[in-house]
């Protein structure tokens, strides 16, 4: 494993950004980064940073943050360069002028102008977190033919979707769970109704979403959805998220499939743009008539409640239910269960 600086220098909202263009071959060929290098014999972090920040832009920083460290695993480039830790820094204040680079086209870009550069996929994780000021961490990168297979922080997994086309089939590709948030990529959800038969129709379970959750805190939802891991089925998908969420155990012949659903959100949550395209199957699971004693996950769900079909229509049109169903997803669960149009 070789032993890397990463450094990102600010200055008016802005980045100093390497155009990796010169060098024929490089692992990092036509990628947009930040400035750094490996290690020489005998250097410490800092004294890398320093000496590499210097060489390549011919500034001196003056104040810093030791972000993290990066392990990046990849079958391409020299066995040095497809190996790293690299040590992560936030340059803030520094003297001297930039000058030209040997290993590319230095360029000040605007932060919220990253996402359109050529960037390692896994580097948008990290500038994140270098923004959001998260405390020191550790990143784990593990790329395959350039694209981001696996990515792990402070050692637990971060989840991963497989990436869908328009009409729901599987593109060959995954990408990170808030990357597809961001990206609006569409991607696989599985949608569980949990119905009871009364006398005047059916009763829905409505899962009310902790305050925690990333997206609609507080909101009335579906009574279990969870999406589609990479590599998961929606059925399966379906069983785990009913067991995980709401502690039912069910088995396949007790899901009722009744159709696909496209949703698109867009929205702003803790102050980060939310692009949400799933694409869901959608099932309908009878609840036995004896009362069922459920088993939250507390990280997930507040509580749940019954509430009649046709009440749940009212209050939502009404505006008197804070929730984030489809409108038009329950009107087909109403098809469904032969429910009054109204």
């Amino acid at each position: 494993m070789g032993m890397t600086t990463l450094c990102y220098i600010e200055k008016d909202g802005c980045y100093l950004m390497l155009h990796r263009i010169v060098k024929k071959h490089d692992v990092n060929k036509d990628k947009w980064i930040g400035v750094g290098g490996h290690f020489e014999t005998g250097e410490s972090p800092e004294e890398c940073m320093f000496r590499e920040v210097m060489e390549e832009t011919g500034l001196t920083p003056i104040t810093y943050r030791f972000c993290g460290i990066v392990t990046f695993l990849s079958d391409m480039g020299t066995e040095k360069e497809a190996q790293e830790w690299m040590c992560l820094y936030h340059i803030e204040e520094f003297y001297g002028e930039v000058k030209e680079c040997d290993e590319g086209v230095l360029e000040w870009v605007k932060k919220e102008e990253l996402v359109h550069l050529e960037l390692w996929e896994g580097d948008r994780l990290f500038l994140r977190y270098l923004e959001e000021r998260t405390p020191f961490f550790s990143l784990k990168l593990t790329y395959k033919k350039g694209c981001l297979l696996g990515a792990s922080l402070d050692g637990k997994a971060l989840e991963f979707f497989d990436l869908l086309d328009e009409k729901g089939e599987k593109t060959g590709r995954i990408k990170e769970r808030s990357l597809v948030h961001e990206d609006g990529d569409p991607h696989g959800t599985a949608h569980i109704w949990v119905v009871r038969k009364t006398e005047k129709g059916f009763d829905l379970l409505l899962q009310k979403r902790s305050q925690n959750k990333d997206s609609f805190p507080g909101c009335y939802d579906i009574s279990a959805a969870g999406h589609v891991a990479a590599g998961d089925t929606y059925m399966k998908t379906a069983l785990r998220e009913l067991s995980e969420e709401l502690g039912m155990e069910a088995t396949e012949e007790e899901l009722h499939y009744i159709g696909m659903h496209q949703g698109i959100v867009k929205d702003n949550f803790y102050g980060k743009a939310f692009l949400n395209y799933e694409i869901s199957a959608v099932y309908v699971y009878y609840a036995p008539m004896e009362t069922v004693d459920f088993c939250l996950q507390k990280e997930e769900v507040e509580e749940v409640l019954w509430m009649d079909y046709t009440q749940v229509k009212q209050k939502i049109r009404a505006g008197e239910l804070k929730h984030c169903i489809f409108m038009d997803e329950l009107e087909q669960l109403g098809r469904y269960l032969q429910q009054p149009v109204m």
